[in-house]
């Protein structure tokens, strides 16, 4: 908003030039969502305790997190709100790639918080029925599929990594394939979601590598000496992960051990959802796979267990997803999280690594 409104005023007075450029406009919307999320954090806490909107514990879980259970929950809605505020007033609103990504969040966090309230205040410990649930993320990424498929300016083609001249083209099948990602990444971030600090601290990693993803893709030149997907305003998605950045550490604040505030799903699956569709959005489809790949150990672990019992009757991890394995085997809650911080930071630099080894 302010781009349009002040950057047109540069002919006069030159200083407001400074809102033509993105690295501007990025670390302002990282400040503006952090100052938004940290002074809005404790009064939202104060309202979900007053209101007793309580995370409930599952029985079969870590005894250690019995001791959580009636903690403030769906503090997702401070970070979606410090979010969306903060890239409305900074983003340029003419970009078609915003609208994508703010409607992706905006309907995923509908989403999770109709799930959470049916959890939290209906006590309705199953929600909104998984089928259900997942349908309904497919079919906005298969929207979001289409939209792209039909934009006669975005190739359809998969950038695949390590290898410039690999890039086959989807056709029709990239709106599945679309579909597929966005939906898969809003799950495997809600399934990371079972620590204080541990799903907000690898969004936060995973999100500011695609900032930098989003900026090179946005920059003729820059993409062209990488021998990268040249996406015109793609770039414009670095103001967005700025924003996310902000609006995170604004939450960790009272989101890190011991917590006093969880996200729930109107936090993960929104999030996840806004990083599948940057990850499509920049033609980093593949590579999200290598920058979420906490993610993804996150939701193998989960998918192996069930189908190893069922064909089985027995568990490979004590309990899934892994994190709860590792606290049953005796590690302290806060050396799981920052040990899977730390995983992820890996795991974002052998991502960035792919900008230079093609």
């Amino acid at each position: 908003m302010l781009y349009h409104l002040l950057y047109p005023l540069g002919a006069d007075l030159i200083l407001f030039n400074v809102f033509k450029y993105i690295t501007f406009r990025t670390i302002m919307a990282t400040l503006t969502a952090l100052m938004i999320s940290f002074l809005l954090g404790k009064p939202l806490i104060d309202y979900l305790r007053a209101f007793q909107i309580g995370q409930m514990i599952r029985e079969d879980g870590p005894k250690s997190h019995l001791e959580k259970s009636g903690t403030p929950t769906m503090g997702g809605l401070l970070i979606i709100f410090a979010l969306l505020f903060s890239i409305l007033l900074w983003a340029r609103l003419d970009i078609k790639y915003f609208w994508i990504v703010f409607g992706v969040t905006v309907v995923y966090a509908a989403i999770g918080f109709i799930d959470d309230y049916l959890k939290i205040v209906r006590k309705n410990h199953r929600g909104l029925a998984g089928k259900r649930k997942l349908a309904l993320q497919l079919l906005v990424g298969a929207f979001v599929g289409y939209l792209l498929w039909a934009d006669p300016g975005f190739k359809t083609t998969l950038a695949v990594p390590f290898f410039k001249n690999v890039l086959p083209d989807l056709g029709i099948w990239y709106i599945p394939f679309v579909a597929i990602v966005i939906a898969g990444s809003s799950n495997a971030v809600n399934l990371t979601d079972g620590l204080d600090g541990l799903a907000i601290g690898a969004v936060m990693i995973s999100t500011a590598t695609f900032l930098l993803f989003a900026y090179v893709a946005g920059h003729l030149k820059l993409a062209d000496y990488l021998q990268i997907p040249y996406v015109a305003g793609a770039g414009e998605l670095s103001v967005v992960c700025g924003a996310v950045l902000g609006a995170g550490m604004g939450f960790l604040w009272y989101n890190a051990y011991p917590a006093e505030i969880f996200m729930g799903d109107v936090g993960s699956l929104s999030l996840g959802g806004m990083l599948g569709t940057i990850a499509v959005v920049t033609k980093n489809e593949i590579l999200l796979a290598i920058v979420g790949g906490i993610f993804v150990l996150e939701a193998v672990s989960v998918i192996l267990q069930v189908a190893y019992f069922k064909m089985t009757r027995r568990r490979i991890f004590k309990m899934a997803p892994i994190h709860h394995h590792f606290e049953l085997s005796g590690w302290a809650e806060p050396k799981v999280i920052v040990r899977f911080w730390i995983i992820s930071v890996v795991f974002a630099l052998m991502a960035l690594s792919t900008l230079k080894l093609r």
